[in-house]
């Protein structure tokens, strides 16, 4: 493995450094969570950063830089239940609660949804149930039906509910998609399970949700309404997180279709990508995203930066942009004019 691999490690000091400043105080871990973000998204103004080293392949190193969050990310889920319950039961105990919630849930947003999304995309099983694991810890499961079937076979289209349009705002698109993804998962499941001519027992979308109901009820059953009130914050951010990276990656882009309604096959040109070295480095690749759309199965270590629409800057920049439309817009609809995209229509 060459030693510019070892890059990927840095993604540990997320969790890790999530979880010491957690032991110190619940508002810490949200205020650590918040200054690793913020200070990834200042170093991806530096123009020497602003490159990824080229693909070296997929090694071992790479898989297990993946499978290595699980037990970091469950251990940081567990430690956040036990200072939760730790707090006091009055209304600044419960603010702490929220604080410690937002600030795992940037990890498990930020590279828990990240690394499963990898690990679903794999050919191993045991890949796959690790990102069934790690969808159903941010209850979130349904994404991994939605995402492989649905996303990827409709991205960059007005039917994909991840797909956000010109002039939509974030917050507008936030309920849409979050309706929408649930709502299709659940068809495409129901599909599936049709042409097997199999019943809804067989169905792991239905047994991973009935999970996550029951680990809301243990969480309150055996440790109360700090911990419960701590894993749905947690989830929240996480999910909030997922489906905001999810606005910014196809932002304004579409797909043509033929005269028979058919969309073209996904290209260069129908995703947003960026190639800063350290947002890379710490979420797996992700930002090299047309590539990973015209090659689904291709794992990141071999992903290539390729010259399709470019972001602003990094993806880290870009949470704080899309938070803020009139900033976002300022910043995109310069780079969707240049790529000729038709004006959103007038409000």
């Amino acid at each position: 493995m060459p030693w510019i691999e070892s890059r990927f490690a840095i993604a540990w000091l997320l969790p890790l450094g999530t979880a010491v400043a957690a032991l110190w105080a619940p508002w810490a871990a949200w205020a650590f969570m918040l200054g690793f973000m913020g200070l990834v998204a200042l170093l991806e103004r530096v123009p020497a950063l602003q490159r990824s080293p080229a693909p070296s392949g997929h090694t071992a190193w790479h898989r297990a830089c993946l499978l290595l969050h699980l037990p970091l990310q469950f251990g940081l889920q567990a430690l956040g239940v036990a200072i939760a319950v730790a707090q006091p039961a009055d209304a600044w105990g419960a603010a702490a609660v929220v604080a410690l919630g937002l600030g795992v849930g940037g990890v498990s947003g930020s590279q828990g949804i990240t690394f499963a999304h990898e690990l679903g995309h794999s050919k191993r099983r045991l890949d796959r149930v690790a990102a069934w694991l790690l969808m159903g810890s941010v209850l979130y499961a349904h994404f991994m039906v939605e995402h492989y079937r649905g996303h990827h076979a409709r991205a960059a289209t007005h039917d994909d509910p991840a797909s956000a349009r010109r002039g939509e705002s974030l917050w507008r698109f936030l309920p849409r998609t979050l309706a929408g993804s649930w709502a299709s998962a659940w068809r495409l499941e129901a599909a599936r399970l049709q042409q097997r001519r199999q019943g809804w027992a067989r169905s792991p979308l239905l047994a991973a949700t009935a999970v996550q109901g029951l680990l809301l009820v243990a969480l309150a059953a055996a440790f109360g309404p700090w911990a419960l009130l701590f894993g749905v914050v947690q989830a929240a951010q996480a999910v909030l997180l997922l489906e905001t990276i999810n606005y910014i990656e196809h932002y304004g882009l579409q797909r043509r279709r033929d005269a028979t309604g058919r969309a073209e096959p996904f290209g260069l040109a129908h995703a947003w990508n960026a190639d800063h070295w350290l947002t890379n480095a710490t979420i797996a690749n992700l930002q090299r995203h047309s590539d990973h759309h015209m090659h689904a199965w291709k794992p990141f270590g071999e992903l290539q930066a390729l010259p399709g629409p470019q972001l602003p800057t990094g993806y880290a920049g870009c949470l704080l942009l899309a938070s803020v439309p009139r900033w976002w817009f300022a910043a995109m609809e310069p780079r969707l004019a240049r790529l000729g995209a038709t004006p959103p229509p007038a409000p």
